[in-house]
C-alpha cells in the first residue's frame, strides 16, 4: 500500500494535531450498477487511511490494543495512466481544500448572496475575499493552533476578545481576562502586528 506524505499537513482539530502521512490502494469499481449498462460507469474506487493514534487515553480511559484508522474514499475516472493511486489521492484532496474555503465563505459573507443588484454582488464579494483573507492571515500569525481553523471559529476565539476600554489622558488601555485561554495567540498576534510593547521607563 503505497504511502503518501502530505508536505502541507493538515490540522486535525477532532485529535487536535498535524496529519502529515497517509495510505492509500485503489480496486476497479463500476459505478451506478443498479442502473442500465449503458448508465453504468466504470472507474477507480481510491481509499485513503489515515492514522487515528490513541497511545495514552484521555481522562483515565484504556489506550486502544490496535491503532485505528479513519478512512476516506472518493470514485475517479481518470486513467491510471495519466494519474496513478497517489497522484489521483494528491489531486482530490486538491479539490477538497478549495471547496472547504467555499464552504467557509458560504457558511459566513457569502451566505447574505445573492442581491438583485450585480454591482453590489460583485462588491460583496470583493469584501467577503479581502475579509477571509485577512482573518486568516491574522490567524496563521498567532501560531498552528487556529492557521487551519474556519473563519467563524477565528472570529469566535480571536477576534471576539472579551475585553475593555481603559482610557486616561490621552493613552488607551485595553484590559484582557487573566484566564481568557487566546490571551497567549492575541498577543502574539498584536505584538507581530504592532510591534513589542515599550519598555516601562523608571
Amino acid at each position: 500500500m503505497p504511502t503518501v506524505q502530505h508536505f502541507d499537513a493538515v490540522y486535525d482539530e477532532p485529535t487536535s494535531r498535524w496529519v502529515s502521512r497517509a495510505e492509500v490502494a485503489e480496486v476497479g469499481f463500476t459505478a451506478f450498477t443498479s442502473r442500465k449498462k449503458p448508465e453504468q460507469v466504470p472507474g477507480r474506487l481510491v481509499v485513503r487511511r489515515i492514522p487515528d493514534l490513541n497511545p495514552g487515553g484521555k481522562d483515565g480511559e484504556q489506550p486502544t490494543l490496535f491503532d485505528t484508522w479513519r478512512f476516506h474514499a472518493f470514485f475517479t475516472t481518470t486513467d491510471p495512466a495519466v494519474a496513478d493511486t497517489v497522484a489521483a489521492d494528491k489531486t482530490h484532496r486538491g479539490h477538497a481544500i478549495i471547496e472547504q474555503v467555499h464552504a467557509d465563505l458560504k457558511g459566513s459573507a457569502l451566505a447574505h448572496l445573492p442581491s438583485a443588484s450585480f454591482a453590489a454582488n460583485a462588491a460583496w464579494l470583493v469584501l467577503a475575499v479581502i475579509a477571509f483573507n485577512l482573518t486568516r492571515a491574522a490567524a496563521t500569525m498567532t501560531g498552528p493552533t487556529l492557521a487551519r481553523a474556519t473563519t467563524a471559529t477565528i472570529r469566535r476565539k480571536l477576534i471576539a476578545v472579551p475585553a475593555r476600554i481603559a482610557s486616561s489622558a490621552r493613552p488607551v488601555t485595553l484590559l484582557l481576562p487573566t484566564a481568557w485561554p487566546r490571551k497567549t495567540a492575541w498577543t502574539q498576534l498584536f505584538t507581530r502586528v504592532c510591534g513589542p510593547p515599550p519598555t516601562p521607563t523608571t
